[in-house]
C-alpha cells in the first residue's frame, strides 16, 4: 500500500486508475479542476471519495496538494479532439502554454515534496509529425529523439514534459505514450472527444444529428482499451520502482480505417445509419502504429480486449450517460 495521487483523477484514464489503485489497498487523492473531468466519471465507477478540486497551473496549489505523497499518476492536461487542439494558432499556442505550466508545476513540487515514484501519461502526438502523414508508419520509442518535431501544441507540451522527467535525478519515472485508449468514460462532449467518442455520441443520436466522418475515412489508427492500459501502467509502475526510468509504447497493432471503425459503430446502432464522408474537414495523422517490442520485453505485456468487445462495452456506457446528462 502506499500514498498515491492522481491529477486529473475525474477524467476518462484518471478515474480508471483511481478505482484500480484503490481496489488493490493504495491510499488515493484525487486532483482535478474539472474543467474537462466529471464528478460523474467516479460515481459511474462507484468511487465514493471526492476529489481536491483546484487548479494546478497555481503552483502553491500542486505544492499542497502533493504533500505526503509517494507516488505521482500525472494525468492532467489540456485534451481533446483534433479541431479543439489543433484547430488554430491560438488553440495551439494556448494548449502548449497551459501543459507546460501544469507539468512544471507538477514536477517541481513533487521534487520539493520528494515524491519518489511518477507516472506519465505521454501521447503518440511526441513522435514526427511528418512521419505520421504517410501510410504504415511504425513508431519506436526511440524516433522521438532523432527528429524532434512533435504535434502542434499539444505534442510539444508532451515531449517537453518528457524531457523534464527524464533530467529529475532519484525519482523513478514510468512514461507511457498512449496510442488511442478509449472505454467508459472517455470525453463524449462535443468539440472535445475525439474519433470513437464522437462516431459513438452521433450514431446514438441519429438521426438529430448527422453521422459525418471526418476526412475520407481511409486514415488507420490502433485503439487500446482502458482495461489493457490499466494493466499496462500498474506493471510500468511496479517496473520504475525497481528499476528507475522506462518510456514505452502503449496501444495495439490491430490497425482499422476509419471508414472500417465508422461502419462497426454505426452496426451497433440498430439503426439504418448512413455514413457520410466530409473531406473538407481536418483529419490528422493518416497513420499511427506502436511498435510494442519494448513493452513487450520490459514488461510482458500485450493487449488483451478486441476493438469489436471494447466498443460494445464503450457504446452501452455511453447510452446510458446520454440518457442520463444533456452532454
Amino acid at each position: 500500500m502506499g500514498r498515491i495521487a492522481v491529477t486529473g483523477g475525474a477524467g476518462f484514464l484518471g478515474s480508471h486508475i483511481v478505482k484500480h489503485l484503490i481496489s488493490r489497498g493504495d491510499e488515493v487523492l484525487i486532483i482535478d479542476d474539472l474543467s474537462s473531468g466529471l464528478r460523474s466519471n467516479l460515481i459511474d465507477l462507484s468511487v465514493e471519495q471526492d476529489c481536491i478540486v483546484g487548479d494546478l497551473r497555481d503552483y502553491d496549489f500542486a505544492k499542497q496538494s502533493l504533500t505526503n505523497i509517494d507516488t505521482v499518476y500525472h494525468f492532467a492536461a489540456e485534451v481533446g479532439s483534433v479541431d479543439y487542439l489543433h484547430g488554430s494558432y491560438d488553440r495551439e499556442l494556448a494548449a502548449l502554454q497551459a501543459n507546460l505550466v501544469i507539468d512544471a508545476n507538477v514536477f517541481k513540487a513533487c521534487r520539493e515534496n520528494r515524491v519518489g515514484c511518477i507516472i506519465y501519461a505521454s501521447s503518440v502526438s511526441v513522435y514526427p509529425f511528418e512521419q505520421q502523414l504517410g501510410a504504415g508508419a511504425v513508431f519506436k520509442e526511440d524516433d522521438a529523439m532523432f527528429h524532434v518535431n512533435p504535434e502542434g501544441g499539444y505534442g510539444w507540451s508532451k515531449f517537453l514534459g518528457e524531457v523534464q522527467l527524464n533530467m529529475m535525478q532519484d525519482t523513478s519515472v514510468g512514461i507511457a505514450r498512449i496510442f488511442h485508449a478509449y472505454g467508459e468514460n472517455i470525453y463524449i462532449r462535443p468539440n472535445r472527444s475525439q474519433v470513437i467518442a464522437t462516431l459513438i455520441r452521433k450514431a446514438i443520436r441519429y438521426p438529430a444529428e448527422g453521422f459525418t466522418v471526418w476526412g475520407d475515412g481511409s486514415q488507420r489508427r490502433c485503439f487500446v482499451f482502458i482495461d489493457d492500459v490499466l494493466d499496462a501502467l500498474d506493471k510500468l509502475e511496479k517496473y520504475v520502482r525497481s528499476n528507475g526510468k522506462l518510456t514505452v509504447n502503449l496501444g495495439s497493432q490491430d490497425e482499422v480505417t476509419i471508414k472500417q471503425l465508422a461502419m462497426q459503430i454505426a452496426k451497433l446502432s440498430d439503426k439504418d445509419v448512413q455514413v457520410e464522408f466530409d473531406p473538407t474537414k481536418p483529419t490528422g495523422a493518416l497513420s499511427r502504429t506502436p511498435d510494442l517490442k519494448q513493452i513487450r520485453s520490459k514488461l510482458g505485456w500485450v493487449p488483451r480486449v478486441p476493438l469489436g468487445d471494447g466498443l460494445i462495452r464503450t457504446y452501452r456506457w455511453a447510452e446510458r450517460r446520454l440518457a442520463t446528462s444533456r452532454t
